[in-house]
């Protein structure tokens, strides 16, 4: 905060209000919440001393909307338009806390004032998510005061070659956040020897963020876009383009338009466009909207929409760097890759090589969700494990509940079982296991989930999702479905699952992109880790977790029981009988298995399994 109070102490501000203004927040409300500061300073007479400031996400999404004051450092949570007068009048005014809007902690309840103190934060290291939550994305000026297009200018001013731009990537051990993690800076070098006889190049980046949970894209470029532009600026100079497109999904408005506000504010710096800095460099960039298909994060179907057709992947070799957007060369990395570059260049490669694993440096983003007290988005080392983003970052699993898995990878990821929870998050570590690390959705279970259910909703996702190009895909990922299918509705056998690793392992082999290849490891994760919950589906016809709706029997405990008839009159299908202050029986011939009975239970006699 150093940078903006030096600047704006002259002028009489000695409080900044950083409010939340992310998706999350803003869909309670937070943009009223920054309303009501600024008419609220205004009535108490104390506006000229207080500055409202719109920020991105600051990462504990569970305790939103979230308001943080500086220089303080008190951070208050899930405030509402209603709190604001309070706020204003006690701590602004009268220098009290407002003790009711304080944190506490997930685990032990106790209150924790400042953000720096909190659990939540103390084991992250943010170097992508660095300025989200600290800047406003609207204001470029806010951008330059962290010193936001410092290595664009010295790259520019000083002429540095672009191999010394390259071999920097590549000595900082930087591997691309969107999955697969190639090096980026071996994409770079690829791309920078790649020509075209037109000598034309394209520098794009991925922001189609389609993985059911991931908000880790969406985030950076809500709280920071420049951070990417920069990144996509410099990488133009590097590998010779002077264009770029960042495609980003249309479901995201808020980043479409914070993107467009901080391209517009740096073309009218000269950061961007038209001999940027009079360096006799030149780079333009567009955006391009995703209509939401979640093929398209596959690279060649992603230029493929570019160019306006269809989103399909093709057939690799060649490979973009060499033959990409319009046939041409093209450089494609995503938000969170590029968001490092510029830290990199400004802190030096050995400084990013010192964080993390031998093979996987740095840190990686998180959008941790699922089964967890603090939902959010996090930045940990590389090499941190699984325990540490559970149970110390997220709080651990909420209502006494045990752990049982975390899905990292989403629908191309697989499922780590509480006995491996001390693996470190490398890229390594997970695919060891049968995981991969994805582009950072973190999806925590617990004790209630049934993992042939998870394995279904996945494998469901993408059957809607495949583009149905190739027959592998097509047919195989519906094939798969309809076994697991089978299997929660209590029909599956045991051939069932020979069958189901057989087309597994064919899928993984023969499918066109990374979508049908990588669409059955939920499935082969479950069945390696989870083998014994298949099986009482297919041979007990039991859903151990009392999930598959075919397979639940409802119970009455005759013991706890006390014949108050409530279950009896809530049974829509007449299935509950037994006469008043006696034990009551399920039929469950007659059962929808609706779970009314035991929603009107008072006290617990009625159990599902």
């Amino acid at each position: 905060m150093a940078p903006r109070f030096a600047e704006e102490r002259a002028e009489g501000v000695t409080r900044h209000i950083m409010v939340c203004a992310g998706t999350g927040c803003t869909s309670s409300k937070s943009l009223d919440i920054i309303a009501g500061f600024q008419a609220e300073l205004e009535e108490q007479a104390v506006a000229d001393r207080n500055r409202v400031v719109r920020t991105g996400c600051f990462g504990l999404c569970a305790m939103g909307p979230v308001v943080l004051i500086y220089p303080e450092g008190i951070f208050y949570s899930h405030v509402t338009p209603g709190d604001v007068p309070e706020i204003v009048s006690e701590h602004i005014v009268n220098g009290r806390l407002v003790e009711r809007l304080l944190h506490r902690e997930a685990d032990t309840g106790e209150v924790t004032r400042r953000l720096d103190d909190m659990e939540f934060y103390q084991p992250q290291l943010r170097i992508a998510l660095r300025n989200c939550g600290k800047i406003d994305p609207e204001n470029i000026n806010e951008y330059l005061a962290v010193d936001g297009y410092q290595a664009l200018t010295r790259i520019l001013t000083e002429k540095t070659p672009a191999q010394e731009i390259i071999d920097t990537l590549k000595s900082s051990g930087l591997r691309g956040r969107g999955g697969a993690g190639f090096p980026a800076g071996q994409k770079w070098q690829f791309t920078a020897n790649a020509s075209s006889e037109d000598g034309v190049k394209f520098v794009c980046c991925n922001a189609d963020e389609g993985d059911p949970g991931a908000f880790m894209d969406r985030s950076i470029l809500e709280g920071d876009p420049h951070s990417v532009i920069e990144a996509m600026i410099i990488a133009g100079y590097t590998v010779g383009s002077d264009q770029g497109y960042i495609y980003v999904r249309a479901e995201y408005p808020i980043a479409v338009h914070r993107l467009e506000t901080a391209i517009a504010q740096a073309e009218e710096y000269g950061l961007l466009g038209e001999n940027i800095l009079n360096s006799g460099f030149t780079f333009r960039l567009a955006l391009r909207l995703g209509a939401g298909a979640f093929v398209c994060g596959e690279e060649t179907a992603l230029m493929t929409s570019i160019e306006g057709r269809r989103g399909e992947p093709h057939p690799r070799p060649p490979f973009p760097a060499v033959k990409g957007l319009f046939q041409r060369p093209t450089l494609l990395n995503n938000v969170e890759t590029y968001a490092n570059v510029t830290w990199i260049l400004n802190h030096g490669a050995q400084a990013y090589a010192a964080i993390g694993t031998e093979k996987s440096k740095g840190t990686k983003v998180f959008a941790l969700g699922g089964k967890i007290a603090n939902t959010g988005l996090v930045e940990v080392p590389m090499g941190t494990t699984l325990r540490t983003i559970v149970e110390e970052i997220g709080g651990g699993i909420p209502n006494g509940k045990r752990f049982k898995a975390a899905q990292t990878g989403g629908p191309s990821g697989g499922c780590i079982p509480a006995s491996l929870i001390d693996t470190p998050i490398d890229y390594d570590s997970l695919a060891a296991i049968g995981s991969m690390m994805g582009s950072g959705g973190l999806i925590v279970m617990d004790e209630d989930n049934c993992m042939v259910d998870i394995a279904k909703f996945f494998l469901e996702f993408c059957v809607d999702e495949s583009c149905g190009k190739c027959a592998p895909c097509r047919i195989g990922t519906k094939r798969l479905y309809d076994l697991l299918d089978k299997i929660t509705r209590g029909e599956g056998t045991l051939e069932d699952l020979d069958t189901i690793e057989e087309l597994c392992n064919h899928l993984k082999s023969s499918a066109l992109c990374a979508l049908g290849q990588t669409a059955p490891n939920p499935v082969l994760s479950t069945l390696k880790h989870f083998r014994e919950e298949y099986v009482a589906h297919v041979v007990e016809k039991r859903c151990p977790a009392g999930v598959c709706k075919n397979l639940l029997r409802y119970t009455v405990d005759p013991e706890k029981c006390k014949g108050c008839t409530l279950c009896t009159r809530s049974c829509p299908t007449g299935a509950i009988s037994g006469i008043l202050r006696a034990p009551h029986t399920i039929d469950n011939s007659k059962c929808v298995k609706c779970g009314a009975c035991m929603d009107a239970c008072r006290f617990g006699a009625i159990s599902k399994g």
